[in-house]
C-alpha cells in the first residue's frame, strides 16, 4: 500500500504526432485502444486507460497540462472529479510542461505521465519503491534494441523489489549518439518536489527536456532509482506504426 500522498500530472500539450490527419483535429490522448470490460472487448480512449491505471495504483488527484486541442479534451473530461487543467500555450518541451504543474503539485510528490502511451503494468511497483526509499525520482525502464532513439539511463544494479530488478541511475541522456546502455526511459516518472527547482536551473537553447532536470538531480547527489519492466508493455499511439501495433493488443491493466 502506498502511504505517500502523490498527485498525477499528465502532459497533453505536445507538438502533435506524426499521424498528421487524425491528430490535426484531436489530441493523441483521445485515440482509442482495445480493452476488456466484463469479459467483452471494447474500445476506450487512451486517457481513460491512463487514469484507470494510476487510480488503481492509489492516486486520486490529476492535473492535465494542455495546449493544442485543449477544448476537445476538456469537454471529454468535463464533470469528472479531482481533475485540474493548466495550460502550455507554446510547445517548449516535456520539462517546460512539467513546470506548468508546479502550483498544482505544491509540496507533494508527483507522477508524471505522457499522453501518447500507457503501461500495462509497473505503476504500483514504482510508487511502492518511491514510498519506501523516498528518492528524488523513480524511473520506469525498459530495454531497447535502438537506444539512440530514446532517453537512456546509465544504471547500476540495486537488487530487486516486488519481483522486479531495480537500479541506481547514475546518468540519463536524451537520444544519445553513443548510448551508454540499452535501458530506455518509459514516459512515466515519479518525482519529489525537488524536480521543479532542478528543471528551473537547467538551461536549454531549444526544447526543455525533462531528462535535463533528472540529470540535474543526479549531479546534485540526489538518489534516482529505476524499475526494470520486462513483461509489461508500453502501448504507444505517438506514431502510425506504434499505434498499429498497439491496436493488436487488448489492454488489461495490472497497475
Amino acid at each position: 500500500m502506498v502511504k505517500t500522498v502523490i498527485k498525477a500530472v499528465i502532459t497533453a500539450a505536445g507538438k502533435g504526432s506524426r499521424m498528421k490527419h487524425m491528430t490535426s483535429i484531436m489530441p493523441k490522448v483521445l485515440l482509442p485502444l482495445f480493452t476488456k470490460e466484463d469479459g467483452s472487448r471494447t474500445m476506450r480512449p487512451i486517457v481513460d486507460l491512463i487514469l484507470d491505471s494510476i487510480r488503481a495504483a492509489g492516486i486520486s488527484r490529476f492535473c492535465f497540462v494542455v495546449g493544442k486541442h485543449k477544448n476537445i479534451l476538456m469537454d471529454y473530461l468535463f464533470g469528472r472529479e479531482n481533475i485540474t487543467f493548466v495550460f502550455q500555450n507554446e510547445p517548449k518541451g516535456f520539462g517546460d510542461a512539467v513546470l506548468k504543474a508546479a502550483e498544482f503539485a505544491g509540496p507533494d510528490p508527483i507522477l508524471v505521465h505522457a499522453d501518447d502511451g500507457v503501461l500495462t503494468g509497473g505503476y504500483k511497483e514504482a510508487l511502492g519503491l518511491f514510498s519506501e526509499k523516498k528518492p528524488a525520482c523513480v524511473l520506469l525502464l525498459r530495454k531497447t534494441d535502438n537506444p539512440s532513439r530514446y532517453g537512456i539511463a546509465e544504471v547500476e544494479s540495486a537488487g530487486t523489489y516486488m519481483n522486479h530488478e531495480i537500479y541506481m541511475v547514475n546518468g540519463v541522456e536524451e537520444k544519445p549518439k553513443k548510448p551508454k546502455s540499452n535501458f530506455m526511459l518509459s514516459a512515466v516518472y515519479i518525482f519529489s518536489p525537488e524536480i521543479f527547482e532542478a528543471i528551473k536551473t537547467v538551461s536549454s537553447e531549444g526544447e526543455l527536456e525533462l531528462t535535463y532536470g533528472i540529470q540535474k538531480l543526479i549531479n546534485d547527489g540526489k538518489k534516482v532509482y529505476g524499475v526494470l519492466l520486462e513483461k509489461e508493455k508500453w502501448l504507444n499511439v505517438g506514431d502510425t506504426e506504434s499505434y498499429y501495433k498497439a491496436l493488436s493488443y487488448t489492454y488489461e491493466s495490472r497497475s
